[in-house]
């Protein structure tokens, strides 16, 4: 076994190090949104899809021989593709929704070595079943798994933070040919037993050979399809919920790693041994985390982030255990293995898809997280149906009584004003109704009246409370998307990049009137519809704060101004006759929305170019074309979001700012954030590059529509910084600074500035 064993181990290891390995490679190149790594997740289940797919068709169409050699072919095919790091010739030059430009990436740099790799688990379980007949090969699954979990835990650990980009591709490469070394020698072994096992193997006819095989009869279509929806719906989850820590966080490895080794450590579980998967436990946890996801939802990010991420990945959890548990339950005789395999990457393949692709179709809001729960607790009823189980009902049931008599104190937590007892009081005076009818359900499905204690066997109508269940989680979820409250959404959309809305405030109030544009859960600016107010400086622009006052006390004379990130084009109010505005931003409908429900930009003095595309390598080109626009100041508004570009604050990135502005420019850089602290990155910054700064923090503000912020300028330029309003307006520096690494391309940090 041992062969075997390592082969699976070392495949399974490189096959999820190299995930988050590319990841960092390329999400500098398409604006470093979360978009990018669920793009990412949706080729490794595509090619993890062709890669059971060949593992199950060569077991069943070749010969042991003709496996082997097929698979040795390839071995040495997928070393001849090292390294697999990509260069700057796959940088993109296209502006739009980039989904298929990062898959023909990854497609031509990893393809070939990642198809391999994901092909090794089900075809050394085969070939083991083949050499081993009658052992049965399912905890070499979990094994698999077991390297997955290592090789994800490890690298924001250990590999991300003690060596750079290319160290790490150049160990990933030496591992790879260990692994083309190990898994060689097992089809050498395939070659040369493959006569003497074939004729003592059982015939098809023959009863199961080994404990695994006992009471399994053929798959009927049903359990087929949950090979299929289970996987699927867990697939969903994974990347919803991944989606939602990185819109609220940041896009770094440690926040892909964390909802992935959870999903994988599920399967690590599920597989050793069904003992693992208790399923009234956890049908009862999900019941509780789901209401617990239905409270937390609509607090969005003024929930605690250490709340967020503990709620989210414990459902996240509960979830895949109860998905991967029953399909574990489900498994055929091990002569089906590799269709079976087959059937849960499919899903998985599918799960990725209607999220990187479908849903920002489809859809103009998140709402993956919520119909994947909702589908859940369906197939949980069809679950119960199908094995007639009373476990499933009893668990769901407890859960639902759990929550049904602690809600009112779970609601006093939450809200405001009042004493606790006065909440709680309240709560079950307004809800009695609700809280009546949900006992009133549970006795009904699961007491048997007539003995008046519980229902000791099997009847259809505990399954019809998962069905319940299932529903009332439907109505809560679709009540939540419906809840505007009263302000006037007028334009709703979702693409590669996030979710934008602008609300109507006031529509009524020709002197309030407003609109505002968010983008995920962050205000990027807002604009009074009165003409006699339409050119306030608002939100984070006002003439108090830093890049206000940076403005204002340039130069006399024409100005070139630089913006990186368009928002509602609040800074083009600055703009005066003679000056040019150049605004860097990715976001084509950003652009639109601009223009449509915003005029700023339109009614400007100044003459602005919108420059489409990723910032850095708009520069780029432009320094390639010998026409850098030579700024007096670049403005850099791409770090209020809660998902940042880490690639925009790096020294190469800088490197390229200073080129791209004037000797004695400004670089004014907006580090206002809910969850980081940026200030000590552009310190170091500016350090290494010989440079002054100051911070500029404006937080006492007397009017609502002006935003307390906190911006930095950084200049070669000391006369600029010692301008008396600037000078006065500046924080005294910090005397127990935060110690920041320099970031570069290679390495960034986020955990050490974590607020």
């Amino acid at each position: 076994m041992l062969p075997y064993a390592l082969s699976i181990f070392s495949g399974a290891f490189l096959l999820f190090q190299v995930q988050p390995l590319i990841g960092k490679y390329i999400l500098p190149w398409f604006g470093g949104g979360p978009g990018v790594w669920t793009t990412c997740l949706l080729f490794f289940q595509t090619l993890l899809l062709g890669g059971y797919a060949y593992a199950h068709f060569t077991s069943t169409r070749l010969k042991p021989k003709s496996q082997a050699i097929l698979h040795l072919v390839l071995l040495g095919l997928s070393l001849a593709m090292l390294p697999v790091t990509p260069s700057d010739s796959w940088k993109p030059h296209v502006v739009g929704d980039p989904t298929w430009g990062i898959l023909v990436v990854l497609f031509g740099t990893i393809g070939l070595p990642y198809f391999v790799l994901s092909s090794t688990g089900p075809l050394m379980q085969q070939w083991f079943s083949q050499t081993n007949p009658g052992v049965s090969p399912y905890r070499l699954y979990a094994l698999s798994n077991v390297g997955s979990l290592l090789a994800l835990l490890s690298y924001p650990i250990y590999f991300e933070v003690n060596f750079t980009r290319h160290t790490q591709g150049t160990l990933w490469s030496a591992g790879l040919a260990i692994f083309v070394v190990c898994c060689g020698f097992c089809a050498w072994r395939l070659m040369r037993q493959a006569g003497p096992v074939a004729a003592a193997a059982p015939a098809p006819s023959s009863p199961p050979a080994s404990a695994a095989d006992e009471g399994v009869e053929r798959p009927a279509s049903l359990d087929k399809l949950l090979w299929v929806a289970l996987p699927a719906i867990a697939s969903i989850l994974l990347l919803a919920t991944t989606n939602k820590l990185c819109q609220e966080v940041a896009v770094i490895p440690f926040l892909w790693v964390l909802p992935l080794s959870l999903y994988l450590l599920t399967f690590i579980i599920c597989f050793d041994h069904a003992r693992w998967y208790n399923r009234g436990v956890f049908s009862a946890l999900l019941v509780v985390g789901i209401v617990a996801i239905c409270q937390l939802l609509p607090v969005g990010n003024e929930a605690p982030i250490r709340a967020q991420i503990i709620c989210y990945t414990a459902t996240l959890f509960v979830a895949c255990m109860v998905c991967h548990g029953e399909v574990y339950r489900l498994k055929p005789p091990p002569k089906q293995l590799t269709s079976y395999f087959l059937f849960i990457s499919a899903g998985g393949a599918l799960g990725g898809f209607l999220v990187a692709v479908v849903a920002p179709a489809v859809l103009n809001d998140y709402r993956e997280l919520q119909l994947g729960l909702w589908l859940l607790t369906y197939a949980l009823g069809v679950l119960c149906f199908r094995h007639r189980n009373r476990t499933l009902a009893l668990g769901a049931a407890i859960g639902a009584l759990a929550v049904t008599l602690t809600y009112p104190w779970l609601r006093s937590y939450f809200d405001d004003g009042g004493t606790f007892w006065a909440e709680c009081i309240a709560l079950f005076h307004n809800q009695w109704f609700y809280v009546a009818g949900g006992l009133a359900a549970l006795m009904a499905c699961l007491i048997d009246f007539r003995q008046r204690t519980l229902l000791a066997e099997w009847r259809p109508r505990m399954a019809s409370l998962l069905m319940v269940i299932s529903v009332a989680v439907g109505v809560v979820f679709v009540l939540q998307w419906r809840d505007r409250g009263t302000v006037q959404i007028i334009s709703s959309s979702r693409n590669f990049y996030g979710t934008l809305k602008v609300f109507n405030y006031y529509p009524f109030d020709e002197q309030d009137n407003y609109h505002l544009l968010l983008h995920g859960a962050t205000t990027h600016g807002l604009q009074f519809q009165n003409p006699a107010r339409s050119m306030l400086a608002t939100s984070y622009y006002p003439d108090t704060s830093g890049v206000g006052l940076a403005i204002n006390h340039l130069p006399t004379g024409p100005r070139r101004l630089g913006l990186v990130g368009l928002g509602t084009g609040t800074l083009a109010v600055y703009g005066r006759d003679g000056d040019t505005l150049r605004i860097y931003e990715i976001n084509q409908a950003v652009e639109q929305l601009a223009h449509t429900y915003f005029s700023h930009v339109d009614k400007s003095a100044a003459k602005v170019d919108i420059v489409m595309g990723d910032a850095r390598l708009s520069m780029e080109r432009e320094l390639a074309e010998q026409r850098s626009p030579q700024f007096d100041l670049l403005a850099l508004d791409a770090f209020s979001s809660d998902a940042i570009p880490v690639h925009l604050l790096t020294k190469e990135a800088f490197e390229i700012y200073l080129k791209e502005i004037k000797p004695d420019g400004v670089i004014a850089v907006h580090i206002s954030n809910r969850y980081l602290n940026l200030r000590p990155v552009v310190e170091k910054l500016a350090e290494n590059f010989g440079m002054s700064v100051v911070s500029i923090s404006d937080d006492d503000q007397p009017n609502w529509w002006i935003y307390a912020t906190t911006w930095m300028l950084v200049t070669k330029n000391k006369e600029f910084l010692a301008q008396p309003a600037i000078r006065d307006a500046a924080e005294n520096p910090e005397t127990r600074k935060r110690p920041a690494p320099l970031w570069t391309d290679d390495f960034t940090n986020l955990y050490s500035i974590l607020k």
